[in-house]
């Protein structure tokens, strides 16, 4: 199984943690559902470019969350993961994100009306992308 985790050698963030963060995410925003299988810590290695030993911290990490469970001779599965969990993640997670943005605006010298302006326009464009206007779908009045 291939996982849709991207690592970036230009991140200040250790590979680690990268991977880490990133299955986190997948596991607690519901892409990966309960008894899915994981890759073993061999092939992640191998798929990601990375060590065998930093596969092994992230599994060791996410298995001492409750999010991961390995079983001898059959493999590393996703546990389960209750709603109220996977909730206050997700609140929490895109909490921490605006709280980053909102500080990077403040060095750069961005007031509150800046800030709420850039998230609105992301906001647009984001459902742009989701749903793009083609040819045949014209507006009539």
């Amino acid at each position: 199984m291939l996982l849709p985790i991207q690592l970036s050698t230009a991140s200040p963030e250790p590979m680690y943690h990268q991977i880490e963060v990133q299955l986190r995410g997948l596991i607690l925003g519901g892409k990966l559902t309960e008894g899915t299988p994981l890759p073993s810590i061999r092939e992640l290695a191998l798929d990601l470019s990375c060590s065998v030993i930093t596969i092994r911290r992230v599994y060791q990490d996410l298995e001492n969350e409750g999010l991961i469970r390995t079983r001898q001779g059959t493999g590393t599965f996703v546990a389960r993961v209750e709603t109220e969990q996977r909730e206050r993640n997700r609140l929490e997670t895109v909490a921490r994100a605006f709280g980053e943005a909102v500080e990077t605006a403040v060095r750069y010298d961005c007031g509150p009306e800046e800030m709420r302006r850039l998230l609105e326009e992301a906001i647009v464009r984001r459902e742009q992308r989701e749903h793009p206007k083609g040819k045949g779908d014209q507006i009539h009045e």
